[in-house]
Protein backbone atom coordinates (compact mmCIF):
# COMPACT_ATOMS: atom_id res chain seq x y z
CA UNK A 1 0.00 0.00 0.00
CA UNK A 2 1.17 3.55 -0.88
CA UNK A 3 0.58 5.29 2.45
CA UNK A 4 0.69 9.02 3.08
CA UNK A 5 0.17 11.07 6.06
CA UNK A 6 -0.79 14.98 4.87
CA UNK A 7 -1.71 17.92 6.88
CA UNK A 8 -1.95 22.00 6.24
CA UNK A 9 0.08 23.80 8.19
CA UNK A 10 -0.81 28.03 9.36
CA UNK A 11 2.65 28.66 8.33
CA UNK A 12 5.70 26.79 5.98
CA UNK A 13 8.36 27.70 9.18
CA UNK A 14 5.72 25.31 10.73
CA UNK A 15 6.03 21.61 11.39
CA UNK A 16 3.40 18.84 12.13
CA UNK A 17 4.28 16.49 14.93
CA UNK A 18 1.86 14.22 14.95
CA UNK A 19 2.06 12.58 11.01
CA UNK A 20 5.82 12.06 12.23
CA UNK A 21 4.77 10.02 15.12
CA UNK A 22 2.58 7.86 12.61
CA UNK A 23 5.13 7.38 10.76
CA UNK A 24 7.86 6.33 13.38
CA UNK A 25 5.16 4.05 14.68
CA UNK A 26 3.97 2.72 11.88
CA UNK A 27 7.59 1.09 10.65
CA UNK A 28 8.47 -0.95 9.97
CA UNK A 29 5.72 -2.71 8.50
CA UNK A 30 4.66 0.53 6.75
CA UNK A 31 6.48 2.97 5.07
CA UNK A 32 4.75 6.16 5.14
CA UNK A 33 5.19 8.94 2.98
CA UNK A 34 5.17 12.56 4.94
CA UNK A 35 3.43 15.35 2.67
CA UNK A 36 3.41 18.63 4.28
CA UNK A 37 1.98 21.89 2.66
CA UNK A 38 0.17 25.95 4.54
CA UNK A 39 -3.66 27.00 4.38
CA UNK A 40 -2.77 29.75 1.80
CA UNK A 41 -1.39 27.00 -0.58
CA UNK A 42 -4.55 26.97 -3.51
CA UNK A 43 -6.09 23.59 -2.58
CA UNK A 44 -5.92 22.70 -6.65
CA UNK A 45 -1.97 22.53 -6.47
CA UNK A 46 -2.25 20.87 -2.90
CA UNK A 47 -4.54 18.04 -4.70
CA UNK A 48 -2.14 17.89 -7.74
CA UNK A 49 0.56 16.67 -5.84
CA UNK A 50 -0.53 14.25 -3.81
CA UNK A 51 -2.33 12.68 -6.55
CA UNK A 52 0.81 12.46 -8.26
CA UNK A 53 1.94 10.42 -5.85
CA UNK A 54 -0.47 7.45 -6.13
CA UNK A 55 -1.82 7.03 -2.71
CA UNK A 56 -3.93 3.71 -1.63
CA UNK A 57 -4.26 5.60 1.58
CA UNK A 58 -4.17 9.41 2.67
CA UNK A 59 -4.49 10.40 6.45
CA UNK A 60 -4.60 13.93 7.20
CA UNK A 61 -4.11 16.02 10.76
CA UNK A 62 -7.02 17.87 11.58
CA UNK A 63 -7.09 21.20 13.85
CA UNK A 64 -9.31 24.20 13.81
CA UNK A 65 -6.51 26.39 12.08
CA UNK A 66 -7.21 23.88 8.66
CA UNK A 67 -10.12 22.09 8.98
CA UNK A 68 -12.04 24.08 6.09
CA UNK A 69 -9.13 23.92 4.06
CA UNK A 70 -8.65 19.88 4.49
CA UNK A 71 -12.41 19.31 3.31
CA UNK A 72 -12.03 20.98 0.30
CA UNK A 73 -8.54 19.22 -0.39
CA UNK A 74 -10.67 16.26 0.16
CA UNK A 75 -13.45 16.53 -1.68
CA UNK A 76 -11.33 17.41 -4.35
CA UNK A 77 -9.49 14.33 -4.29
CA UNK A 78 -12.39 11.84 -3.74
CA UNK A 79 -14.02 13.66 -7.30
CA UNK A 80 -10.96 12.53 -9.02
CA UNK A 81 -10.37 9.43 -7.71
CA UNK A 82 -13.01 7.86 -5.21
CA UNK A 83 -10.83 4.51 -4.75
CA UNK A 84 -8.25 6.69 -2.41
CA UNK A 85 -9.13 5.66 1.29
CA UNK A 86 -9.20 9.00 3.06
CA UNK A 87 -8.26 8.80 7.26
CA UNK A 88 -8.80 11.74 8.87
CA UNK A 89 -7.34 12.35 13.14
CA UNK A 90 -6.60 15.12 15.13
CA UNK A 91 -8.31 17.46 17.71
CA UNK A 92 -10.81 19.04 15.78
CA UNK A 93 -12.25 15.47 14.51
CA UNK A 94 -12.12 13.36 17.55
CA UNK A 95 -15.41 14.75 18.94
CA UNK A 96 -19.02 14.56 17.58
CA UNK A 97 -17.61 11.90 15.48
CA UNK A 98 -21.09 10.66 14.21
CA UNK A 99 -21.19 14.21 12.81
CA UNK A 100 -18.31 14.28 10.84
CA UNK A 101 -19.44 10.95 9.24
CA UNK A 102 -23.18 12.44 8.65
CA UNK A 103 -21.79 15.59 7.09
CA UNK A 104 -18.84 14.94 5.49
CA UNK A 105 -19.43 11.75 3.69
CA UNK A 106 -15.71 11.82 1.85
CA UNK A 107 -14.24 10.71 5.44
CA UNK A 108 -13.80 7.11 5.44
CA UNK A 109 -12.78 7.12 8.34
CA UNK A 110 -11.68 8.51 11.42
CA UNK A 111 -9.21 8.07 14.22
CA UNK A 112 -10.49 9.16 17.76
CA UNK A 113 -7.72 10.65 20.23
CA UNK A 114 -3.99 9.39 20.74
CA UNK A 115 -3.70 8.00 17.24
CA UNK A 116 -0.38 6.09 16.79
CA UNK A 117 -2.04 2.42 17.67
CA UNK A 118 -4.91 3.05 16.30
CA UNK A 119 -3.38 3.90 12.82
CA UNK A 120 -1.32 1.50 12.87
CA UNK A 121 -3.73 -1.18 13.62
CA UNK A 122 -6.03 0.14 11.12
CA UNK A 123 -3.34 -0.45 8.30
CA UNK A 124 -3.03 -4.28 9.51
CA UNK A 125 -6.35 -4.51 9.11
CA UNK A 126 -6.40 -2.51 5.55
CA UNK A 127 -3.75 -4.78 4.12
CA UNK A 128 -5.38 -8.08 6.00
CA UNK A 129 -8.74 -9.01 6.55
CA UNK A 130 -10.21 -5.84 7.21
CA UNK A 131 -11.85 -6.76 10.14
CA UNK A 132 -12.37 -2.40 11.07
CA UNK A 133 -14.81 -3.00 14.49
CA UNK A 134 -11.56 -5.10 16.18
CA UNK A 135 -9.44 -1.19 15.95
CA UNK A 136 -10.02 0.27 19.35
CA UNK A 137 -10.13 4.64 18.72
CA UNK A 138 -11.48 4.22 15.32
CA UNK A 139 -15.10 5.20 13.72
CA UNK A 140 -16.40 4.62 10.20
CA UNK A 141 -19.50 3.46 7.95
CA UNK A 142 -20.59 -0.09 7.69
CA UNK A 143 -23.82 -1.20 6.15
CA UNK A 144 -24.93 2.81 5.78
CA UNK A 145 -24.52 2.20 9.91
CA UNK A 146 -22.12 4.57 11.24
CA UNK A 147 -20.34 2.57 13.61
CA UNK A 148 -17.59 4.26 16.73
CA UNK A 149 -15.39 1.56 18.09
CA UNK A 150 -14.43 2.38 22.01
CA UNK A 151 -11.55 4.17 22.48
CA UNK A 152 -8.01 2.39 23.51
CA UNK A 153 -5.96 3.07 26.58
CA UNK A 154 -3.13 5.24 26.78
CA UNK A 155 -0.45 4.85 24.79
CA UNK A 156 3.50 3.80 27.07
CA UNK A 157 4.92 7.49 26.18
CA UNK A 158 8.01 6.09 27.33
CA UNK A 159 7.96 3.28 24.56
CA UNK A 160 7.25 5.23 21.62
CA UNK A 161 9.83 5.66 18.90
CA UNK A 162 11.28 8.93 17.76
CA UNK A 163 9.21 10.99 15.50
CA UNK A 164 12.36 12.96 14.16
CA UNK A 165 15.03 10.87 12.57
CA UNK A 166 14.25 11.07 8.83
CA UNK A 167 16.54 12.13 6.76
CA UNK A 168 13.83 13.90 4.36
CA UNK A 169 13.45 16.54 7.36
CA UNK A 170 17.34 17.67 8.18
CA UNK A 171 17.75 20.31 5.39
CA UNK A 172 14.09 21.80 6.68
CA UNK A 173 15.69 21.68 10.43
CA UNK A 174 17.57 25.04 10.33
CA UNK A 175 14.33 27.14 8.71
CA UNK A 176 11.76 25.98 10.63
CA UNK A 177 10.05 25.45 14.01
CA UNK A 178 10.52 22.05 15.95
CA UNK A 179 7.77 20.98 18.43
CA UNK A 180 8.74 18.41 20.79
CA UNK A 181 6.36 16.85 23.70
CA UNK A 182 8.23 15.87 26.68
CA UNK A 183 4.50 14.64 28.21
CA UNK A 184 0.92 14.70 27.20
CA UNK A 185 -2.10 16.08 29.56
CA UNK A 186 -2.89 18.84 31.48
CA UNK A 187 -3.26 18.90 35.40
CA UNK A 188 -5.89 21.37 35.07
CA UNK A 189 -9.46 21.75 33.97
CA UNK A 190 -9.97 24.88 32.17
CA UNK A 191 -12.96 24.72 30.57
CA UNK A 192 -12.45 26.42 26.92
CA UNK A 193 -9.58 23.89 26.56
CA UNK A 194 -9.30 20.37 25.28
CA UNK A 195 -6.48 19.55 27.47
CA UNK A 196 -8.61 19.78 30.52
CA UNK A 197 -10.43 16.06 29.05
CA UNK A 198 -7.58 14.26 29.64
CA UNK A 199 -6.92 13.62 33.24
CA UNK A 200 -3.40 13.33 34.51
CA UNK A 201 -0.28 14.09 33.10
CA UNK A 202 2.20 11.28 31.28
CA UNK A 203 5.94 11.59 30.64
CA UNK A 204 8.13 10.69 27.26
CA UNK A 205 11.42 8.88 28.53
CA UNK A 206 13.28 11.71 29.42
CA UNK A 207 16.58 10.30 28.55
CA UNK A 208 15.24 9.42 24.74
CA UNK A 209 13.93 13.78 24.74
CA UNK A 210 17.41 14.31 25.16
CA UNK A 211 19.20 12.47 22.39
CA UNK A 212 16.05 13.71 20.19
CA UNK A 213 17.12 17.24 21.21
CA UNK A 214 20.94 16.48 20.67
CA UNK A 215 20.31 15.02 17.62
CA UNK A 216 18.20 17.88 16.29
CA UNK A 217 20.82 20.43 17.30
CA UNK A 218 23.23 18.57 15.74
CA UNK A 219 21.55 19.16 12.04
CA UNK A 220 21.20 22.40 12.13
CA UNK A 221 18.08 23.13 14.36
CA UNK A 222 17.32 26.96 15.52
CA UNK A 223 14.17 26.77 16.85
CA UNK A 224 13.09 24.41 19.17
CA UNK A 225 9.14 24.80 20.76
CA UNK A 226 8.17 22.46 23.24
CA UNK A 227 4.13 22.06 22.70
CA UNK A 228 3.80 20.77 27.13
CA UNK A 229 0.58 22.15 28.14
CA UNK A 230 2.11 22.87 31.40
CA UNK A 231 5.95 22.36 31.34
CA UNK A 232 7.02 22.97 34.93
CA UNK A 233 4.02 21.74 36.34
CA UNK A 234 7.03 19.21 38.20
CA UNK A 235 9.50 21.62 39.46
CA UNK A 236 12.47 19.06 39.09
CA UNK A 237 11.46 17.86 36.09
CA UNK A 238 11.54 21.43 34.92
CA UNK A 239 14.76 22.21 36.70
CA UNK A 240 16.54 19.14 35.13
CA UNK A 241 15.78 19.88 31.74
CA UNK A 242 16.51 23.53 31.99
CA UNK A 243 20.07 22.76 33.62
CA UNK A 244 20.32 20.30 30.10
CA UNK A 245 19.34 22.82 27.68
CA UNK A 246 21.60 25.21 29.28
CA UNK A 247 24.69 22.53 29.43
CA UNK A 248 24.07 21.05 25.93
CA UNK A 249 22.83 24.10 24.19
CA UNK A 250 24.01 25.15 20.74
CA UNK A 251 24.60 29.05 20.70
CA UNK A 252 21.92 30.35 18.31
CA UNK A 253 19.43 27.61 19.35
CA UNK A 254 15.78 29.14 21.32
CA UNK A 255 14.26 26.66 23.37
CA UNK A 256 9.94 27.83 24.35
CA UNK A 257 8.22 26.73 26.46
CA UNK A 258 4.10 26.84 27.84
CA UNK A 259 4.76 27.54 31.81
CA UNK A 260 2.19 28.26 34.47
CA UNK A 261 3.58 31.44 35.86
CA UNK A 262 2.32 31.54 39.51
CA UNK A 263 3.39 28.03 40.09
CA UNK A 264 7.05 28.70 39.04
CA UNK A 265 9.26 29.48 42.54
CA UNK A 266 11.56 32.10 43.01
CA UNK A 267 14.66 29.75 43.30
CA UNK A 268 13.79 28.23 39.75
CA UNK A 269 13.63 32.10 38.20
CA UNK A 270 16.74 32.89 40.28
CA UNK A 271 18.33 29.82 39.01
CA UNK A 272 17.66 30.96 35.42
CA UNK A 273 18.48 34.60 35.37
CA UNK A 274 22.01 33.37 36.55
CA UNK A 275 22.73 30.77 34.64
CA UNK A 276 20.72 30.77 31.18
CA UNK A 277 22.64 32.31 28.63
CA UNK A 278 20.49 35.57 27.35
CA UNK A 279 17.48 34.27 24.56
CA UNK A 280 18.06 30.70 25.27
CA UNK A 281 14.59 30.54 26.87
CA UNK A 282 10.86 31.83 25.90
CA UNK A 283 7.98 32.00 27.74
CA UNK A 284 4.70 31.62 26.48
CA UNK A 285 2.28 32.10 29.38
CA UNK A 286 -1.78 32.01 29.60
CA UNK A 287 -3.41 34.67 31.71
CA UNK A 288 -6.54 34.83 29.96
CA UNK A 289 -8.21 37.00 32.75
CA UNK A 290 -7.32 38.12 35.89
CA UNK A 291 -11.21 38.31 36.88
CA UNK A 292 -10.75 36.02 39.66
CA UNK A 293 -15.17 35.40 39.13
CA UNK A 294 -14.58 34.35 35.53
CA UNK A 295 -11.76 32.20 36.75
CA UNK A 296 -13.91 30.11 38.41
CA UNK A 297 -16.42 30.08 36.51
CA UNK A 298 -14.31 28.13 33.80
CA UNK A 299 -12.07 25.83 36.80
CA UNK A 300 -9.26 27.86 36.16
CA UNK A 301 -6.79 28.19 39.34
CA UNK A 302 -4.89 31.20 39.19
CA UNK A 303 -3.04 33.14 41.67
CA UNK A 304 -2.19 36.66 39.85
CA UNK A 305 -0.29 38.41 42.66
CA UNK A 306 2.46 35.06 42.01
CA UNK A 307 2.18 35.13 38.33
CA UNK A 308 2.84 38.65 38.43
CA UNK A 309 5.96 37.74 41.14
CA UNK A 310 7.28 35.07 38.31
CA UNK A 311 6.76 37.88 35.34
CA UNK A 312 8.14 40.54 37.17
CA UNK A 313 11.23 38.65 38.58
CA UNK A 314 12.16 36.93 34.85
CA UNK A 315 11.47 40.51 33.34
CA UNK A 316 14.28 41.70 36.12
CA UNK A 317 16.71 39.00 35.19
CA UNK A 318 16.76 40.37 31.12
CA UNK A 319 17.63 36.60 29.89
CA UNK A 320 14.47 35.54 28.92
CA UNK A 321 11.69 36.75 26.79
CA UNK A 322 7.67 36.34 27.69
CA UNK A 323 4.62 36.00 25.87
CA UNK A 324 1.66 36.66 27.63
CA UNK A 325 -2.17 35.81 26.48
CA UNK A 326 -5.52 36.82 26.85
CA UNK A 327 -8.25 35.74 26.25
CA UNK A 328 -11.97 37.94 25.22
CA UNK A 329 -15.05 36.54 25.55
CA UNK A 330 -14.70 34.32 28.90
CA UNK A 331 -18.05 33.90 30.56
CA UNK A 332 -19.47 37.08 32.39
CA UNK A 333 -16.29 39.18 31.67
CA UNK A 334 -17.84 42.16 29.64
CA UNK A 335 -16.08 45.06 27.90
CA UNK A 336 -15.36 46.94 31.97
CA UNK A 337 -13.81 43.40 33.28
CA UNK A 338 -11.83 42.32 30.09
CA UNK A 339 -10.20 46.64 29.84
CA UNK A 340 -9.47 45.86 33.70
CA UNK A 341 -7.22 42.26 32.82
CA UNK A 342 -5.78 44.24 29.68
CA UNK A 343 -4.46 47.19 31.69
CA UNK A 344 -3.30 44.85 34.42
CA UNK A 345 -1.72 42.33 32.40
CA UNK A 346 0.00 45.13 30.02
CA UNK A 347 1.18 46.60 33.08
CA UNK A 348 3.95 43.77 33.35
CA UNK A 349 5.38 45.25 30.29
CA UNK A 350 5.68 41.74 28.62
CA UNK A 351 7.63 41.51 25.44
CA UNK A 352 4.74 39.97 23.45
CA UNK A 353 0.64 40.41 24.60
CA UNK A 354 -1.60 38.30 22.90
CA UNK A 355 -4.98 39.08 22.48
CA UNK A 356 -7.18 36.16 21.40
CA UNK A 357 -10.79 35.91 21.20
CA UNK A 358 -12.72 32.57 22.79
CA UNK A 359 -13.07 29.60 19.86
CA UNK A 360 -16.07 27.14 21.63
CA UNK A 361 -14.00 24.10 20.84
CA UNK A 362 -15.48 20.78 20.49
CA UNK A 363 -15.34 18.28 23.19
CA UNK A 364 -14.95 21.43 25.77
CA UNK A 365 -16.84 21.85 28.85
CA UNK A 366 -17.78 25.26 28.12
CA UNK A 367 -19.06 23.97 24.47
CA UNK A 368 -21.34 22.23 26.41
CA UNK A 369 -22.67 24.74 28.72
CA UNK A 370 -22.62 27.61 26.05
CA UNK A 371 -26.86 28.02 25.90
CA UNK A 372 -25.89 28.69 30.21
CA UNK A 373 -24.16 32.12 28.86
CA UNK A 374 -25.50 32.82 26.05
CA UNK A 375 -23.26 32.04 23.67
CA UNK A 376 -23.65 32.93 19.75
CA UNK A 377 -20.29 31.56 17.60
CA UNK A 378 -19.22 30.63 14.16
CA UNK A 379 -20.71 27.31 12.81
CA UNK A 380 -17.13 26.84 11.14
CA UNK A 381 -14.00 26.70 12.90
CA UNK A 382 -12.26 28.26 14.50
CA UNK A 383 -16.13 29.05 16.61
CA UNK A 384 -15.11 31.87 18.00
CA UNK A 385 -17.50 33.88 19.92
CA UNK A 386 -19.58 36.65 18.64
CA UNK A 387 -21.30 37.89 21.75
CA UNK A 388 -22.34 36.65 24.83
CA UNK A 389 -24.97 37.45 27.30
CA UNK A 390 -22.67 40.63 29.10
CA UNK A 391 -20.58 41.29 25.04
CA UNK A 392 -22.30 42.50 22.87
CA UNK A 393 -20.79 41.85 18.94
CA UNK A 394 -19.95 45.74 19.28
CA UNK A 395 -17.86 45.41 22.18
CA UNK A 396 -16.26 42.21 20.06
CA UNK A 397 -15.44 44.73 17.34
CA UNK A 398 -13.74 47.32 19.65
CA UNK A 399 -11.69 44.73 21.35
CA UNK A 400 -10.64 43.33 17.68
CA UNK A 401 -9.58 47.04 16.60
CA UNK A 402 -7.54 47.07 20.31
CA UNK A 403 -6.03 43.51 18.84
CA UNK A 404 -5.34 45.25 15.53
CA UNK A 405 -2.74 48.23 16.78
CA UNK A 406 -1.67 45.84 19.76
CA UNK A 407 0.36 43.60 16.88
CA UNK A 408 1.56 46.59 15.19
CA UNK A 409 2.66 48.84 17.79
CA UNK A 410 3.70 46.59 20.82
CA UNK A 411 4.12 43.45 20.03
CA UNK A 412 6.70 44.34 16.87
CA UNK A 413 8.14 46.50 18.84
CA UNK A 414 8.85 49.42 16.40
CA UNK A 415 8.37 52.10 18.54
CA UNK A 416 8.70 50.99 22.23
CA UNK A 417 9.70 54.25 23.85
CA UNK A 418 6.94 56.20 22.40
CA UNK A 419 4.06 53.30 23.65
CA UNK A 420 5.82 53.64 26.64
CA UNK A 421 5.66 57.32 27.09
CA UNK A 422 2.08 57.45 25.69
CA UNK A 423 0.26 54.98 27.74
CA UNK A 424 1.83 56.39 30.56
CA UNK A 425 1.47 59.68 30.58
CA UNK A 426 -0.84 61.04 27.98
CA UNK A 427 -4.03 58.37 28.07
CA UNK A 428 -5.60 57.57 31.04
CA UNK A 429 -4.66 53.68 30.74
CA UNK A 430 -2.58 51.32 27.94
CA UNK A 431 -6.23 49.84 27.16
CA UNK A 432 -7.59 53.34 26.53
CA UNK A 433 -4.93 53.96 24.34
CA UNK A 434 -4.71 51.06 22.24
CA UNK A 435 -8.66 51.49 21.64
CA UNK A 436 -8.60 55.21 21.04
CA UNK A 437 -6.35 54.74 18.57
CA UNK A 438 -7.91 51.29 17.16
CA UNK A 439 -11.15 53.01 16.18
CA UNK A 440 -9.64 55.86 14.61
CA UNK A 441 -7.50 53.26 12.61
CA UNK A 442 -10.67 51.41 11.72
CA UNK A 443 -12.77 54.48 10.72
CA UNK A 444 -9.72 55.55 8.04
CA UNK A 445 -9.91 52.83 6.81
CA UNK A 446 -6.34 51.22 7.22
CA UNK A 447 -7.10 48.17 8.53
CA UNK A 448 -8.07 47.03 4.63
CA UNK A 449 -4.55 48.55 3.21
CA UNK A 450 -0.85 47.57 3.43
CA UNK A 451 1.68 49.52 5.25
CA UNK A 452 5.23 50.07 5.03
CA UNK A 453 7.21 51.13 8.44
CA UNK A 454 7.21 54.54 7.71
CA UNK A 455 3.23 54.31 7.54
CA UNK A 456 2.71 52.98 10.99
CA UNK A 457 5.18 56.41 12.13
CA UNK A 458 2.62 58.53 10.14
CA UNK A 459 -0.78 57.03 10.69
CA UNK A 460 0.25 56.91 14.40
CA UNK A 461 1.07 61.01 14.22
CA UNK A 462 -1.87 62.01 12.13
CA UNK A 463 -3.69 60.57 15.14
CA UNK A 464 -2.22 62.10 17.89
CA UNK A 465 -1.91 65.37 16.06
CA UNK A 466 -6.05 64.79 15.37
CA UNK A 467 -6.00 64.37 19.25
CA UNK A 468 -4.28 67.53 19.94
CA UNK A 469 -2.47 66.69 22.14
CA UNK A 470 0.08 69.30 24.20
CA UNK A 471 2.48 66.25 25.09
CA UNK A 472 2.83 65.83 20.86
CA UNK A 473 6.56 67.32 20.52
CA UNK A 474 7.88 65.62 23.37
CA UNK A 475 5.84 62.17 21.90
CA UNK A 476 7.35 63.06 17.88
CA UNK A 477 10.69 63.41 19.91
CA UNK A 478 10.26 59.95 20.76
CA UNK A 479 8.68 58.48 18.09
CA UNK A 480 11.91 59.97 15.93
CA UNK A 481 14.51 58.20 18.39
CA UNK A 482 12.58 54.92 17.91
CA UNK A 483 12.32 55.14 14.38
CA UNK A 484 15.99 55.45 14.50
CA UNK A 485 17.18 53.24 16.83
CA UNK A 486 15.17 50.42 15.12
CA UNK A 487 16.79 50.78 11.68
CA UNK A 488 20.04 48.99 10.59
CA UNK A 489 21.32 51.25 7.82
CA UNK A 490 20.74 54.69 7.06
CA UNK A 491 17.24 55.14 5.97
CA UNK A 492 16.71 56.91 2.50
CA UNK A 493 13.80 59.17 3.41
CA UNK A 494 12.55 59.49 7.24
CA UNK A 495 8.82 59.86 7.94
CA UNK A 496 8.93 63.50 8.74
CA UNK A 497 9.60 66.67 7.16
CA UNK A 498 13.03 67.80 8.10
CA UNK A 499 12.97 70.73 10.07
CA UNK A 500 16.69 72.10 10.01
CA UNK A 501 17.83 73.73 6.91
CA UNK A 502 20.83 71.78 5.26
CA UNK A 503 23.02 74.80 5.64
CA UNK A 504 22.44 74.36 9.50
CA UNK A 505 23.20 71.02 9.57
CA UNK A 506 26.29 71.19 7.56
CA UNK A 507 27.28 73.61 10.21
CA UNK A 508 26.39 70.99 12.89
CA UNK A 509 28.43 68.64 11.34
CA UNK A 510 31.45 70.57 11.01
CA UNK A 511 31.15 71.86 14.78
CA UNK A 512 31.26 68.03 15.55
CA UNK A 513 34.02 67.43 13.43
CA UNK A 514 36.00 69.66 15.17
CA UNK A 515 34.46 68.93 18.58
CA UNK A 516 33.40 64.98 19.11
CA UNK A 517 33.49 65.19 22.26
CA UNK A 518 30.31 67.05 23.07
CA UNK A 519 28.59 64.15 22.27
CA UNK A 520 30.14 62.16 24.01
CA UNK A 521 33.23 60.04 25.07
CA UNK A 522 31.83 57.00 23.62
CA UNK A 523 31.14 59.20 20.07
CA UNK A 524 34.80 60.53 20.17
CA UNK A 525 36.28 57.08 20.69
CA UNK A 526 34.31 56.18 17.15
CA UNK A 527 36.65 58.87 15.52
CA UNK A 528 34.55 59.76 12.69
CA UNK A 529 35.86 61.05 9.72
CA UNK A 530 33.87 64.16 7.57
CA UNK A 531 32.94 61.09 4.26
CA UNK A 532 31.61 58.84 7.66
CA UNK A 533 30.13 61.12 9.44
CA UNK A 534 27.91 62.37 6.36
CA UNK A 535 27.39 58.70 5.15
CA UNK A 536 26.74 56.93 8.03
CA UNK A 537 24.65 59.33 9.89
CA UNK A 538 20.70 61.06 10.63
CA UNK A 539 20.72 64.51 12.71
CA UNK A 540 17.57 65.66 14.30
CA UNK A 541 17.11 68.49 16.44
CA UNK A 542 14.32 67.46 19.16
CA UNK A 543 12.92 69.45 22.08
CA UNK A 544 13.69 67.39 24.70
CA UNK A 545 16.98 65.82 26.10
CA UNK A 546 16.89 62.69 24.72
CA UNK A 547 19.63 61.25 26.36
CA UNK A 548 19.05 62.50 29.65
CA UNK A 549 14.97 60.97 29.24
CA UNK A 550 16.42 57.43 28.03
CA UNK A 551 18.69 57.10 31.41
CA UNK A 552 16.27 58.18 33.88
CA UNK A 553 12.41 58.17 31.98
CA UNK A 554 12.52 62.15 32.90
CA UNK A 555 11.80 64.82 30.56
CA UNK A 556 13.51 67.68 30.10
CA UNK A 557 12.35 70.39 27.79
CA UNK A 558 15.74 71.51 26.52
CA UNK A 559 16.56 71.39 22.68
CA UNK A 560 18.96 68.78 22.04
CA UNK A 561 20.91 67.48 18.69
CA UNK A 562 20.41 64.09 17.87
CA UNK A 563 22.86 61.93 15.95
CA UNK A 564 22.05 58.27 15.13
CA UNK A 565 24.85 56.58 13.58
CA UNK A 566 24.35 53.45 11.52
CA UNK A 567 27.88 51.36 11.86
CA UNK A 568 28.03 49.79 8.14
CA UNK A 569 29.98 46.78 9.38
CA UNK A 570 27.96 45.51 12.59
CA UNK A 571 24.64 46.70 11.34
CA UNK A 572 24.03 48.42 14.51
CA UNK A 573 22.54 51.66 15.28
CA UNK A 574 24.15 54.10 18.43
CA UNK A 575 22.27 57.52 19.18
CA UNK A 576 23.88 59.93 20.69
CA UNK A 577 23.03 63.54 22.22
CA UNK A 578 23.56 67.03 22.67
CA UNK A 579 22.00 70.28 24.15
CA UNK A 580 21.96 72.43 21.28
CA UNK A 581 22.69 75.19 23.54
CA UNK A 582 26.58 73.63 23.31
CA UNK A 583 26.58 74.83 19.29
CA UNK A 584 25.09 78.46 20.26
CA UNK A 585 28.43 80.12 18.62
CA UNK A 586 28.45 78.19 15.63
CA UNK A 587 24.80 78.62 14.44
CA UNK A 588 25.09 82.27 15.83
CA UNK A 589 27.73 83.13 13.48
Amino acid sequence: MNVICATLNAKYIHTNLAIRYLKAYAQPEFDIEIAEYTIKDPAMNIVTDLYRKKPDIIGFSCYIWNIEETIKVIKMLKKIDPHITIVVGGPEVSYDVREWLETVPEFDFIVIGEGEETFKQFLMQMHGQRDFRSVHGLAFREDGEIVVNPQRNKINLAEMPSPFRFPEDIPHLPKRITYIETSRGCPFSCQFCLSSIEVGVRYFDREKVKEDIRYLMEHGARTIKFVDRTFNISRSYAMEMFQFLIDEHVPGTVFQFEITADIMRPEVIEFLNKEAPPGLFRFEIGVQSTNDEVNRLVMRKQNFAKLTRTVTLVKQGGKIAQHLDLIAGLPEEDYTSFRKTFNDVFALRPEELQLGFLKMLRGTGLRLRAPEYGYVFMDHAPYEVLKNNVLSFDDIIRIKQVEDVLEKYWNDHRMDETIDYLVTHVFPTPFDFFQTFGTYWDEQGWSRIGHQLEDLFRRLYEFLQAKQLTELPVVEALMKYDYLHNQKHKPRKPWWEEKADKEQRAMLYRHILENPSLLGNEFATLELDEKTLFKHTVMEIVPIDIGHYMKTKEVRHVPTVMIAYFDPVRLQTAIFSAELSLFADVLEK
